[in-house]
């Protein structure tokens, strides 16, 4: 059984100010006195969301880790609630940083400027939640989430990914990962409609065109473009443009 240290031990100062949220405004000099921050009231210490005065972003949520003095952000829209920007620190000012920025509005290149822990995801803002736009937005996370693995396989993967990128026919369609299976719907999150095959990767050429993330019956390919092209030839015909997952 894991144990963590009493937040106490790792954040004595924290406490001494009652909350993460309140040592926030401490830490901000003033620059948070009249945002709006909340803290968890079953662990104040560990938690606390910062507002924004842009309607299609949720409240950042900052997150202290139990095992090591360190905070994690997560900003992310307020529709898809899809994540534009995280990161990780052990520099409280840093976190309140980025939370100022996140509150009044800058653009997330302008946060990540204001705050270089600050890790951006690829996806890029939709305020009018426009289907095309956020399609877009999810592949460019998809792409940048490709290009940033660190696994063995990850040019296996990144080289499916591009190549589904590149036809025209799936770039159209909506793009998720379930399992590591790429996957394709006809909405936009929060509700999918998938359509269409799984692309898997297994290693660097053995890829994979399946129905089911648990099936073993699917047709291998030895490169990324033949398995695209087998799954293109797997769509349904006639498919409408991505609509709204409402």
């Amino acid at each position: 059984m894991v144990t963590h240290p009493d937040p106490a031990v790792l954040y004595p100062d924290i406490e001494a100010h009652g909350s993460l949220g309140a040592a926030l405004r401490t830490v901000a000099e003033g620059r948070l006195a009249s945002v709006p921050i909340s803290s968890p009231e079953l662990a104040p210490l560990l938690g606390a969301t910062i507002g924004c005065t842009l309607a299609h972003r949720a409240p950042l949520e900052v997150i202290a880790w139990r095992h090591e003095r360190r905070w994690s952000i997560r900003g992310s829209d307020s529709f898809e609630s899809m994540t534009l920007l995280d990161g990780t620190t052990d520099d409280l000012a840093e976190v309140a940083e980025a939370a100022r920025a996140w509150h009044d509005g800058a653009a997330l290149s302008g946060i990540r400027r204001a705050a270089p822990f600050v890790h951006l995801t690829g996806r890029f803002e939709v305020p009018d939640l426009d289907p095309v736009r956020l399609t877009e937005s999810a592949w460019q996370q998809l792409r940048t989430e490709a290009s940033e693995l660190e696994y063995p396989w990850r040019p296996a993967y990144q080289a499916l990914v591009e190549a589904a990128h590149a036809e025209p026919a799936l770039r159209r369609l909506y793009p998720f990962t379930s399992h590591w299976a790429l996957r394709f719907s006809t909405t936009t999150c929060p509700h999918l409609c998938v359509v269409g095959p799984l692309l898997v990767t297994h290693d660097v050429d053995r890829y994979t065109v399946d129905r089911t993330v648990a099936s073993e019956d699917g047709t291998q390919f030895t490169t990324a473009p033949e398995a695209v092209a087998a799954a293109v030839r797997e769509l349904p015909p006639g498919l409408a443009p991505v609509t709204l997952g409402r």
